[in-house]
């Protein structure tokens, strides 16, 4: 564990062989800091609900995910397990950590933010892909980058993790990267997490229209949009109710916040208007701090952007309220993660290299 002075630690966990073999070694890196928690409020969802939550409640919903995962991505169903093995906690356990957001559902009253993307490519320039990500539950306490490389397959993974989450965002070793902002509507169903379908795309994808094809075929439990990036090309797949609409630019940039942008899905959105007023001010700022960066930016500059309100949204104090947990800037070609944990204002840039 890399202890910062000035930011969270991060835990950098390397794995490689089946995935049983990766969830194994994650979850023996992880065991007692997932342990810990689990037994804060049930992986701290208690302290995000107002209604009663045991681990018994949450079990229907957690069973009827794990079949889901099971009959579509059952490599990923079996790194679970060794994830759940390799921290010697319960296999339900180990699901509940990849579902903790599907178990909450969502509420069309929300906080003032939930992450901020964009992404760019240009003829002559880098491609690039940032984020800030904005939780609640505080779980800059949990950390973690994962590198994996699957035994028999050439393609490698770097992927952003918290508390023990299989994927998040990252980037692969044939120059795809892939982040997301929650959006809210239609009916959220067991199925396939975001974040694990996140994950599969980097394991299996060598770039942004593999990746559509693979995620066309996804059942995914709940609305999200996916940022993707490649060498040439840098686009947003938005999915309601089993339908996905993909904007794109190529070359070009694109920049997303927690609203439905395609005027497909628009009328569905279920964000409140206090919620959908930060939503806008903050794409805003994106798009404008964007343009006016040069193609070749390095990731300071980016982090000079994520770092400023409104991209960037302050501690207010309430765990249940989102906040900027972390900010990423991922340079595709280079396999290259830049990572600040915490408040981007306050903490270094760590540097993971595939």
């Amino acid at each position: 564990m890399n202890e910062d002075p000035t930011g969270p630690a991060i835990t950098l966990v390397r794995a490689s062989g089946t995935p049983y073999e990766i969830g194994r070694a994650h979850g023996r890196a992880l065991a007692a800091p997932l342990r810990a928690f689990l037994d804060d409020g049930v992986a701290r969802l208690a302290h995000l609900v107002d209604r009663p939550l045991t681990p018994a409640s949450l079990l229907p919903s957690i069973t009827a995910h794990r079949e889901a995962v099971e009959a579509a991505l059952p490599d990923l169903a079996e790194e679970v397990a060794g994830l759940a093995d390799g921290a010697r906690i319960s296999r339900d356990e180990a699901w509940l950590l990849q579902l903790r957001r599907e178990l909450t559902g969502y509420s069309a009253v929300r906080s003032g933010g939930d992450c901020t993307a964009y992404a760019r490519t240009r003829p002559g320039a880098p491609p690039v892909l940032a984020q800030t990500v904005d939780l609640s539950g505080n779980l800059d306490t949990h950390i973690a980058v994962l590198e994996t490389a699957r035994a028999g397959a050439a393609r490698r993974s770097l992927v952003l993790s918290f508390a023990g989450l299989l994927g998040y965002l990252g980037v692969n070793s044939d120059g795809l990267a892939v982040g997301l902002n929650l959006v809210l509507g239609g009916t959220w169903r067991p199925g396939v997490p975001p974040y694990l379908a996140i994950r599969h795309l980097l394991d299996t994808a060598a770039d942004t229209a593999q990746a559509l094809k693979v995620l066309a075929g996804l059942p995914l439990a709940s609305s999200r949009s996916l940022l993707l990036c490649d060498r040439e090309r840098v686009l947003y797949a938005e999915h309601l109710d089993g339908e996905l609409r993909v904007t794109e630019a190529a070359p070009g940039e694109l920049a997303h916040t927690n609203h439905y942008l395609h005027p497909d899905f628009a009328p569905a959105d279920e964000l409140n208007v206090f919620a959908r007023n930060s939503s806008l001010r903050r794409l805003a700022a994106a798009r404008e701090g964007l343009a006016a960066l040069p193609g070749d930016a390095d990731a300071e500059d980016h982090f000079a952007l994520l770092a400023r309100p409104p991209v960037r949204v302050p501690d207010r104090g309430d765990i249940r309220a989102e906040r900027t947990v972390a900010a990423a800037v991922v340079f595709p070609a280079a396999g290259r993660l830049h990572l600040r944990p915490g408040d981007p204002a306050r903490s270094r840039t760590q540097v993971f290299t595939l």
